[in-house]
């Protein structure tokens, strides 16, 4: 993984909880992707997709939950990535909850690249640039 982690602090809301005010699992991907989409750019992808028609998907994700994240958190993602070749980067996604000792959930998420038509492509050298600055 990169030695550079990028932090995005996410707050829990009631509806992101299940009955027990745990967070639901799967919102879990979603801090994720946003937190992925501030390390590339918003408007960086939002571009390249519109002019290029070239855009990111995930192509494998696993998810290891150490404990429970509750409501009226506010979590610190923590994020750093490699580029694994031509069209993949793999990416290991942290939450910690305030004062936390240790990850409350560990992702690790593979991103392909791909075109319209779901056809793997080479990363964008635009990418590239913005991943290794």
């Amino acid at each position: 993984m990169s030695n550079k982690v990028y932090h995005h602090a996410v707050q829990i809301y009631y509806e992101d909880t299940d009955h027990s005010g745990v967070v639901y699992h799967p919102n879990f991907l979603k801090y994720f992707e946003r937190a992925r989409e501030h390390v590339i750019d918003s408007q960086r992808l939002n571009t390249l997709w519109n002019e290029q028609g070239i855009g990111f998907a995930v192509y494998k994700a696993n998810m290891t939950f150490q404990e429970g994240v509750e409501f009226a958190e506010v979590c610190d993602i923590r994020t750093s990535f490699v580029i694994d070749g031509k069209y993949k980067t793999l990416w290991r996604q942290e939450v910690w909850r305030p004062n936390a000792t240790r990850a409350a959930v560990i992702g690790e998420i593979e991103m392909v690249c791909l075109d319209k038509n779901k056809q793997l492509q080479p990363l964008p050298e635009v990418i590239l640039k913005a991943l290794q600055a």
